[in-house]
């Protein structure tokens, strides 16, 4: 008995002993938790139920070179409704004019909101959905009906500010203006200019407390944010809205037209390398149109034809021939290791100068003019144009620029035909904004400037950065070349492969170019171009248009397809100038037009001018010469004009009526 009490004992000190050694780890622990972990544990609490959440600072402004918005942040608020914190006093008293106030405004009836406020209210509801979307003016109203207006925990309004990128031009450039997003890991897509100059736009984050009161529901601590956010700068880029709106149009009318795959338009201003405009189209499966890559940037080609200018400028400084030289087409064929090359003009265009065969563009010329002049020193050839900057990228501020692609004899992939085919612009890669700023740089008299997207930083009317002009190399060619090249430009449009878009009334320059691509896939698919700068005297502007794989059926040529958006742009930006309201439509190829208008102009020494004959023009481009004129045009529907009631070289009033007869 003895015994069995005595081990009853001992399991009880045993029992106890544990007890209390438990009871003293327990006290250690609660110890360790409020002394040495009850930071922690306190913070870890308060993150469950409290939490700072980043408010997104307001990007800043883009602006065009004239002040216009091209983007621009616009904040929107949307309201919610605590119906728990509010006092039953505050709540009865202010229901039924807060109901009034929301009915106004939101539409739907007072007793709606009411039973839904009451609802809400009943049903313990935290965050009741009331509006969407507000602008601040909006949101401001809100906020002082009653009820909302005594504030977050008294009044029960919930408030969530977000900010909404606006873009003014719409569809419109939108790939030039670009944008800048972060996806759900935190990494940034970065385009266009948006994306260019993110670091300047962007601004410094706020932050602001929000507390935890349902289930992936927050609600801000107080009205004000703990750290406010800082604006972005705002950014006056180079862009003209007019004529970005002009190289639009121009673009998407001839692609439409010709039932093209996508194209893309640059204008840049020579002097200063500030880009104008910068239009890129790509067609939708619909048929329709719309800027879905930055064309004129990324995608790099062969750029056929507009390479012979290159190619030129290499043989002229190397004197391998001079532009007097001459060249025989051999019936517009050669061949180089038995592969044809061809002239465009069946049976070639016999002796020509070296002149000559830029402005015809002979293919046949171009490969035996420079086959012959480097068929010793092949390397010759290419490091001049290495020299001139054409293998290497321009540096662009936006992102994804192409790489250019001028091949070296020392490759593994050169061959035989490199060299004859490299002449007229195949087996070379370029991108359009790289093939324009050769050009420009010959409209410069061989100073080559750096293409730029930005002339300014801002913060308010504090100007915080200024670009400058850029010179990439002061002298591609000497400036002997460059007047040849300049004048053979000219004579390429007065009479060579873009006499289709001379008129009398402003001077062009340029070069056409028609190169197949995917010709390994199948025949028939074409790149047409044009690229040059205008006046041709005294260059101002300079401007590539290229359009990818129109429908052959209805032309590919570069001066069919290409050609004529380079006039349009040129000649409504012409236009800006009083005289020049005057000017022709585009498709006119009546001569008696260009007369009349020679005798208009000259009448203005008599103070009166003169009725122009607009018989067979398009109603259209009648009616808006007319009226440019000053008179009041009258007329019924489309086609073209077939009379006109006065008669052609009258002289005319401001203001006089002219009824035109459509047919």
């Amino acid at each position: 008995m003895a015994t069995s009490e005595k081990g009853i004992l001992n399991r009880l000190y045993v029992v106890a002993a544990c007890m209390f050694i438990f009871a003293i780890g327990v006290g250690v622990k609660l110890l360790d938790i409020q002394f040495v972990e009850g930071d922690y544990y306190r913070n870890l609490a308060e993150e469950r139920t409290v939490k700072s959440f980043k408010i997104p600072a307001s990007r800043g402004n883009l602006y065009d070179t004239n002040g216009n918005l091209l983007a621009t942040s616009v904040p929107k608020y949307d309201i919610r409704f605590d119906a728990v914190t509010v006092s039953d006093k505050n709540f009865q008293e202010n229901i039924v004019s807060l109901s009034n106030n929301l009915s106004e405004m939101f539409g739907k009836s007072a007793a709606y909101w009411s039973q839904r406020l009451r609802q809400a209210r009943a049903n313990g509801q935290r965050y009741l959905p009331i509006a969407k979307n507000l602008g601040y003016s909006e949101y401001m109203k809100v906020k002082s009906f009653p009820m909302f207006n005594l504030g977050a925990y008294r009044g029960g309004i919930i408030v969530e500010q977000r900010t909404v990128r606006e873009h003014p031009l719409g569809k419109m450039g939108e790939r030039t203006v670009g944008y800048e997003r972060q996806d759900e890991n935190g990494y940034f897509t970065r385009v266009g200019l948006e994306g260019a100059f993110s670091s300047y736009l962007r601004g410094t984050d706020g932050r602001r407390l929000k507390q935890k009161i349902a289930k992936g529901q927050w609600k801000p601590i107080s009205d004000n944010n703990e750290v406010e956010p800082k604006d972005g700068y705002d950014v006056v880029s180079t862009i003209d809205v007019n004529i970005q709106d002009i190289a639009h149009h121009a673009l998407l009318k001839q692609l439409e037209h010709f039932e093209a795959d996508h194209g893309t338009v640059v204008v840049m201003e020579t002097k200063t390398g500030e880009i104008k405009a910068m239009s890129n189209l790509g067609r939708t499966e619909e048929g329709t149109y719309f800027e879905k890559r930055n064309y004129a940037v990324y995608e790099s080609h062969e750029p056929g034809s507009t390479f012979k200018l290159m190619a030129l400028t290499a043989a002229l400084e190397d004197n391998v021939i001079d532009t007097s030289s001459i060249i025989d087409t051999e019936k517009g064929v050669v061949r180089y290791y038995g592969r044809p090359v061809r002239d465009s003009r069946r049976g070639g265009y016999g002796k020509i100068s070296a002149a000559r065969a830029f402005e015809v563009s002979s293919n046949t010329a171009f490969t035996k003019m420079i086959t012959e002049g480097y068929k010793n020193n092949p390397a010759k050839f290419v490091e001049r144009l290495y020299d001139m900057g054409l293998n290497e990228k321009i540096g662009l501020d936006i992102k994804g620029e192409g790489s250019p692609r001028i091949p070296h004899p020392d490759d593994k992939s050169w061959n035989g035909l490199s060299l004859p085919w490299m002449a007229f612009g195949y087996g070379v890669s370029l991108t359009p904004l790289q093939t324009l700023n050769f050009y420009n740089a010959i409209a410069n008299n061989g100073e080559m400037v750096k293409p730029r997207f930005i002339k300014e930083v801002k913060e308010w009317d504090k100007s915080i950065l200024k670009v400058e002009r850029e010179v990439m190399n002061p002298r591609i060619c000497s400036p002997e070349t460059a007047k040849k090249l300049q004048k053979i430009m000219k004579h390429t449009v007065e009479k060579g492969t873009a006499t289709n878009i001379y008129t009398p009334n402003f001077s062009m320059a340029g070069k056409t170019g028609t190169c197949q691509v995917e010709y390994w896939i199948e025949p028939g698919r074409y790149i047409s171009s044009f690229a040059g700068y205008f006046p041709a005297e005294d260059p101002k502007y300079s401007c590539i248009v290229i359009i990818h794989k129109p429908n052959r059926r209805i032309g590919y040529y570069g001066n069919i397809v290409a050609g004529p958006v380079f006039k349009q742009i040129a000649q409504k930006i012409y236009t800006d100038t009083p005289v020049m309201d005057t000017l022709p439509s585009l498709e006119v190829k009546n001569n008696k037009v260009i007369d009349d208008f020679e005798a208009y102009y000259t009448s203005f020494e008599n103070e009166k001018p003169v009725m122009p004959d607009v018989t067979g023009m398009p109603a259209m481009d009648a009616v808006s010469l007319l009226e440019n004129l000053g008179l009041k045009v009258n007329f019924n529907g489309t086609g073209k004009v077939r009379s006109q009631s006065i008669s052609a070289g009258q002289k005319i009033e401001t203001n006089q009526q002219v009824k035109l007869n459509i047919s």
